[in-house]
């Protein structure tokens, strides 16, 4: 019987002790925390996003900006289909949501990560809470350590440590998928106001050029923005300096120029004598209220039957672009996931085994590899620790 020992008990060591178990090793998985998969339980503000839907293979890899082809065979092993299936198998029912997100039917992560844990235990795993700080010698080695995001979870970089003791070469880490500092004062007055469908381009003044466009929900913040679609775009954002990037919002995406103006046409003509600042409570949030109409140039207290046809296509105009500019990404603890990592150039992407020890694997958010948001981090550190557990299985 082969020994084969996982370092980490989130959802890729997870897989990868659980996968190696049920095909004849004798595994043992070590986990620093007394309870398993810290980080897995808080994913997705508690709810977890397990997986994305889709069943298409280069729609996977499109959706992982960094080394996305390196998982074609883990991708190729264990689709989205293959997750939802193992945790309906285990009593989570799942759902699929905007976008293709796929979340338990319960919006509880912990019932993801319980689940996993049963599995593995279930599969004849042996827990061990117990933090590893060097290969261990006459077993092969699945690493499954996670980044550097969320350290209080445990995310502290060990992986590197250990990949760098078998010779590995590690891309320096940095945030991925992180909330955005921003320029504008104004942020911290809005701090807490969701915007629930708000258009956004990301526009790149260094290359003259959005690289970037989304719809959906962006969250406001004592120090910018946060929210799915300011983490998304975060990842489009790979070399950061001051003032290089602007967020473009479209406060009225459903609506034309055209249709946005005869709105505020219609809204002003119910309510001629009315103040400019008391008509636009029923367009906007009330706290974005007073911030539109400073940046407008319509004075507050102006009648709305009084603000002319050039002032209200600036209004117009300025509900379509309402223009955040970045400072800076926050820090990396905050980030969802680490970009960097174990360079993949060193792993084999046919078995996750290394190509410098044939008796060490690599799985999940340790590897140079990060996708967008929509439940792609998690399908890599699920497939990815498929195929590192069979193979790790396997006899030299």
């Amino acid at each position: 019987m082969n020994n084969v020992i996982v370092i980490g008990a989130g959802p890729a060591g997870l897989m990868a002790a659980a996968t190696a178990a049920r095909a004849g090793a004798q595994v043992t998985l070590y986990e620093r925390n007394e309870k398993p998969a810290l980080k897995l339980r808080i994913t997705g503000k508690g709810r977890c996003n397990i997986t994305n839907a889709t069943t298409a293979l280069e729609q996977l890899i499109a959706h992982v900006p960094v080394n996305g082809r390196f998982l074609f065979s883990a991708f190729s092993r264990w689709m989205p289909a293959d997750t939802i299936e193992l945790l309906e198998s285990l009593g989570v029912l799942c759902k699929v949501e905007r976008g293709g997100r796929v979340f338990p039917e319960s919006d509880n992560a912990h019932d993801v990560a319980d689940a996993l844990v049963r599995y593995a235990k279930q599969s004849g795993v042996k827990f061990v809470h117990e933090r590893m700080t060097s290969l261990p010698e006459n077993a092969k080695v699945i690493v499954a350590t996670g980044g550097m995001s969320y350290p209080k979870t445990g995310s502290t970089g060990d992986g590197y440590d250990l990949a760098q003791q078998a010779g590995h070469t590690i891309v320096a880490p940095k945030a991925s998928l992180v909330p955005l500092e921003c320029h504008e004062g104004f942020c911290s007055r809005l701090s807490g106001l969701a915007l629930r469908n708000t258009g956004l381009q990301v526009w790149d003044n260094q290359r003259c050029r959005t690289i970037y466009e989304d719809q959906g929900e962006l969250l406001f913040t004592h120090f910018g923005v946060s929210g799915p679609m300011a983490l998304s775009a975060s990842s489009h954002m790979r070399e950061m300096s001051p003032d290089r990037y602007q967020l473009w919002l479209d406060l009225k995406p459903g609506l034309t120029h055209e249709k946005l103006d005869a709105r505020i046409v219609r809204d002003f003509a119910e309510q001629p004598n009315k103040n400019f600042i008391n008509v636009l409570n029923a367009l906007l949030p009330k706290s974005l209220v007073p911030v539109i109409v400073q940046h407008s140039g319509i004075a507050p207290g102006t009648k709305v039957n009084q603000v002319t046809r050039e002032q209200r296509a600036a209004l117009v105009n300025l509900l379509k672009r309402f223009t955040l500019t970045v400072t800076a990404f926050r820090p990396l603890e905050e980030a969802i996931i680490t970009s960097g990592g174990v360079s993949v150039t060193e792993i084999h992407p046919s078995t996750m085994q290394s190509k410098l020890d044939p008796n060490l694997y690599f799985a999940g958010e340790v590897i140079d590899v990060d996708a967008y948001t929509g439940g792609y981090n998690l399908q890599i550190a699920f497939a990815t620790g498929v195929l590192a557990g069979e193979n790790a299985a396997k006899e030299i």
